[in-house]
């Protein structure tokens, strides 16, 4: 279900991307980063969970990146390429990683890969790849918005940024479901809202989102996500 969900999500970002104005260079919603850095990530991110992939299929260590400072130089490298040119990298890029997470055997599936960020079941790989290929999406800066997101995406999502971020105690109640969030130790405040509204703006992709403060007051400074 969940590659059926990234194949979707690839087709939309990719729609977005065919029809994008400008040039390679024009900014994105990133400080510091042009939609051709953007662009350039999500394919670069194809490729390191495939390795991810090969590591759990294989059992050879096989890192996402050979490091940090590799994985920043490959997206420096392709960030000043043509807008066709990038659109094809991500399009290809999408389809290797897709071929090759269909041809996983079950019990690779299953493999812990020991991650700088703690260990994960190979399994997690695909909702990883859909994580960043819907925030990146909206990283273009391209008219497509966290409330594009489809509903269960955003659920699962919001339930995963609430336990990331660190740094801030606040609750969070979205519209719709049935309990607070906490982040931290909890609220007050208490932020509600649309469940993408408040995806949104935990992880700093909307600026100025509909959302209720209470007790009554400003929205609160966030730290980082991620």
């Amino acid at each position: 279900m969940l590659a059926a969900e990234l194949e979707r999500a690839t087709a939309r970002l990719l729609a977005t991307a065919g029809s994008l104005d400008g040039t390679s260079a024009t900014p994105s919603r990133l400080p510091g980063w042009s939609r051709g850095h953007v662009l350039t990530h999500v394919a670069r991110n194809a490729d390191a969970m495939r390795n991810l992939l090969t590591w759990a299929r294989t059992g050879e260590p096989t890192p996402a990146y050979p490091s940090q400072a590799a994985r920043a130089a490959l997206i420096e490298a392709g960030a000043g390429r043509p807008l066709d040119e990038q659109i094809a990298d991500v399009r290809d890029s999408a389809d290797r990683f897709a071929e090759y997470a269909a041809a996983m055997p079950a019990e690779a599936w299953q493999y812990e890969l020991p991650l700088p960020t703690g260990t994960q079941r190979a399994a997690f790989l695909v909702w990883r790849r859909l994580r960043e290929v819907e925030v990146h999406h909206v990283d273009l800066a391209a008219g497509y918005e966290p409330a594009a997101w489809p509903e269960s995406f955003t659920h699962r999502f919001l339930h995963e940024v609430a336990a990331e971020l660190h740094g801030i105690d606040l609750t969070v109640h979205a519209t719709g479901l049935g309990h607070p969030l906490t982040i931290g130790s909890g609220g007050p405040p208490t932020i509600s809202g649309p469940a993408a509204a408040l995806a949104g703006w935990l992880t700093g992709r909307v600026a100025e989102p509909e959302l209720t403060v209470a007790p009554a007051g400003p929205l609160p400074t966030l730290p980082d996500w991620l």
